[in-house]
């Protein structure tokens, strides 16, 4: 890869439009909204850190289109230890450099840590570095309407490969502490619903450091997703807010899910215990790492349901197909049975690597999951918090809780609450398919009626 042809490619989306507003001049103090470091400009634009969304994706296209094609003329070798704490820094005047074209935004410098060790694993996940390079720079970047309350900007790829995030600088500071044992672990075991991490970066405009991670997607946009959860085995004060609820796609909490779906989500025996198994390693490497407050993300498209609103909507919509995910073990199934089963690879064009399973009517579903916010520390300030939500309610219920204790009851929640083992998994799956293929091929030459019961003896009709 060239260093000129990425940049090239990312100074096509740069640019801002006519009245865009620049890095440090994003509205007045105290105009808009806030959360945190994030904010909305008197023009409704967002903000992080008085740094216009606009500005900021621009320095992110050409940072990580520079530093990808600096690396690819790099001959590849084996990580060392020390490839984990290097940070390389480059400087972007807006006048442009020997180094850096001319852009339209105030001058920032763009830092990357660790690069070698993450094109190392960047590798293992299948990531071709021009894959990289187009998906992140090729295309303008969308921002997340429904950020969550953390208070920072999520940037996600036009082909649903990667989601950029702002961090703390406790949260940069701890990944790359984490960053060695992590990796090992992930090394050996890419199998996992941990957040994979494929660059940790950081912009520095108007006396402002703003810290980024890029990560896998765990819910494509191409799927809708009928249901979402962040779930983390507490009930204390776990259900959506009243504002929450009325968003257009909320997310909803623990017990929201307890009263929903009472019945849990049932998947057949061996996708049961794949994602138990997975679940259980993840959460001791978790608790390993002292690490607590992380949340299950779970998404649920209910295909029955899209079937009934594509009905209503007059029939089938002449629409490309989704295109699965390149990232090896990205997708919730791939992460629970690897990038090959029995030798033979996992097709994921249909699902886009959903996980089947059905609800208490019986209705298919597609489960789209995986583990996020696992950079938080039982540090000293998490003590304190557990403390005192303890003192005026059960300390058991409480999230904040102390590593072990966090991972024993965030897997006894998920294997025995959420995700249930199928007294019916064969006729589950005989109807997941059978359906599947009927509504494909768009015939009625027989019908085939499922009756669902507890009783384990039910039979097909």
């Amino acid at each position: 890869i060239e260093v000129s042809i990425g940049l090239n490619m990312c100074l096509n989306h740069s640019a801002p439009s006519s009245g865009q507003q620049l890095p440090g001049v994003s509205g007045l103090p105290g105009q808009g909204k806030r959360m945190g470091h994030r904010g909305v400009d008197a023009s409704g634009e967002t903000t992080y850190k008085k740094t216009t969304s606009s500005a900021l994706k621009g320095a992110i296209q050409l940072g990580i289109g520079y530093t990808v094609g600096n690396l690819s003329s790099k001959p590849e070798r084996d990580v060392l230890m020390q490839d984990f704490y290097v940070v390389e820094s480059i400087f972007f005047p807006s006048e442009g450099s020997n180094l850096t074209p001319a852009h339209h935004f105030p001058d920032f410098r763009f830092k990357t840590y660790a690069p070698v060790a993450f094109r190392y694993f960047r590798e293992l996940f299948g990531i071709r570095p021009d894959d990289y390079l187009y998906s992140l720079c090729n295309e303008p970047l969308i921002e997340l309407s429904n950020p969550g309350a953390s208070g920072s900007v999520f940037y996600l790829t036009k082909d649903d490969e990667f989601i950029i995030k702002t961090v703390m600088h406790k949260e940069a500071e701890f990944l790359q502490k984490l960053l060695p044992g992590y990796y090992m672990n992930l090394n050996q075991n890419p199998r996992t619903l941990l957040p994979k991490f494929f660059g940790l970066y950081c912009i520095q405009s108007g006396g402002k450091n703003i810290r980024m991670v890029v990560m896998n997607n765990v819910l494509p946009r191409a799927v809708r997703m009928h249901l979402k959860f962040d779930l983390k085995g507490s009930t204390y004060k776990r259900c959506a807010s009243k504002k929450e609820r009325q968003k257009a796609k909320p997310t909803f909490k623990d017990l929201d899910f307890m009263q929903d779906l009472q019945d849990g989500l049932m998947l057949d025996q061996d996708m049961y215990s794949a994602l138990v198994k997975t679940l259980q390693r993840d959460c001791l490497v978790l608790e390993s790492f002292k690490i607590m407050d992380y949340s299950l993300l779970l998404g649920v498209h209910n295909i029955d349901q899209a079937e009934r609103e594509q009905q209503m909507e007059g029939g089938e919509k002449d629409e490309k197909r989704p295109v699965a995910q390149k990232a090896l073990y990205s997708t919730a199934m791939e992460s629970i049975q690897g990038g090959a089963a029995c030798g033979e690879s996992i097709e994921t064009d249909d699902t886009m690597g959903g996980i089947p399973a059905v609800n208490g009517k019986g209705e298919r579903l597609l489960l789209y999951i995986g583990l996020i916010d696992i950079l938080q520390s039982y540090r000293l300030i998490k003590k304190l918090e557990h403390t005192w939500k303890a003192m005026v309610h059960d300390g058991d219920t409480v999230s904040v809780h102390r590593p072990g204790f966090y991972a024993d009851r965030f897997f006894k929640f998920m294997s025995s609450t959420v995700f249930k083992k199928s007294s019916y998994s064969q006729i589950a799956n005989v109807q997941f398919f059978l359906k599947d293929y009927l509504f494909r091929t768009n015939r009625s030459v027989f019908c085939v009626t499922f009756s669902y019961e507890k009783n384990p003896v039910s039979r097909i009709v």
